[in-house]
């Protein structure tokens, strides 16, 4: 089982590629399971037809702590990508974070990973705040790879090296490592040059450049992935070769590892 995680500032388009590489990866005949873990709870909203799905915290808080089973927070999206979102606390109350470390404890309280059967995971997490349960993927040992999304903007870079900087801490226990960096293009001015000297200083490399288009509009509109909507547009193309670098790496990763898999589960 591959454990993969995209981070990312939020509004940096992490989501779009997320559902995306999702969507591309099921059509190579993987089994997908994408997990939100933003409280916005809409990582999984184009594979889903543009619907809101029931998250975890608010089946949570509708039918009990004990009374919530796997069916009632996994649903089937676009290419039978298993899809879940963890949720947030009820606004001004309680904590987003912890929301997340409780949405993994109920996914695997209630069998919802023999359920899926997966053979990739991939965790859509905020990267804005890089502590406690937003930390949970690559702390807990639930990640295995993290791929950060970033553009050339100042902020979304400054979001970058806190988030790669808490994955090397982690990393030093043994848990997820460093995958690259994926440039989600904003058409600012020097872009491509001020990821790659901002790359220079934080270590790691580019994993992919996508292009800023506007298919990826036109697809969310209709609440679709680019991969759905317009399958045979170039930005589909774009996602694809993503998906398959990822895989790369993900494999080039096990062999390094020598095959041996570790997690919090399973």
């Amino acid at each position: 089982m591959r454990k993969i995680a995209f981070y990312g500032k939020g509004g940096i388009g992490k989501s779009t590629t997320a559902s995306n590489v999702s969507a591309a990866l099921s059509d190579l005949g993987y089994r997908v399971l994408q997990i939100g873990c933003d409280p916005k709870a809409d990582s999984t909203k184009n594979l889903t037809g543009g619907r809101s799905v029931m998250t975890v915290l608010d089946a949570i808080r509708q039918k009990g702590e004990e009374n919530v089973i796997a069916e009632d927070i996994l649903y089937r999206g676009y290419g039978n990508v298993w899809c879940v979102e963890a949720g947030g606390p009820t606004p001004g109350i309680g904590c987003a974070g912890r929301g997340i470390i409780t949405a993994f404890e109920k996914l695997e309280e209630t069998g919802a990973y023999e359920i899926c059967k997966p053979d990739i995971i991939l965790y859509d997490v905020l990267g804005d705040v890089v502590c406690g349960g937003f930390a949970m993927p690559i702390r807990g040992g639930y990640a295995r790879e993290v791929f950060v999304v970033s553009s050339g903007e100042m902020m979304s870079l400054y979001a970058a090296s806190n988030i790669i900087s808490a994955v090397r801490h982690f990393g030093k226990r043994g848990y997820a490592s460093f995958a690259g960096l994926i440039l989600n293009r904003r058409n600012i001015p020097d872009e491509l040059d001020l990821v790659n000297k901002a790359l220079e200083e934080l270590g790691g490399d580019l994993t992919a450049v996508i292009p800023r288009d506007p298919a990826v509009q036109e697809a969310e509109n209709l609440g679709k992935t680019v991969i759905e909507a317009l399958p045979g547009s170039a930005q589909a193309a774009c996602y694809r070769s993503l998906a398959e670098e990822i895989l790369k790496r993900s494999e080039d990763k096990e062999e390094e590892d020598g095959g041996s898999m570790y997690g919090a589960f399973m």
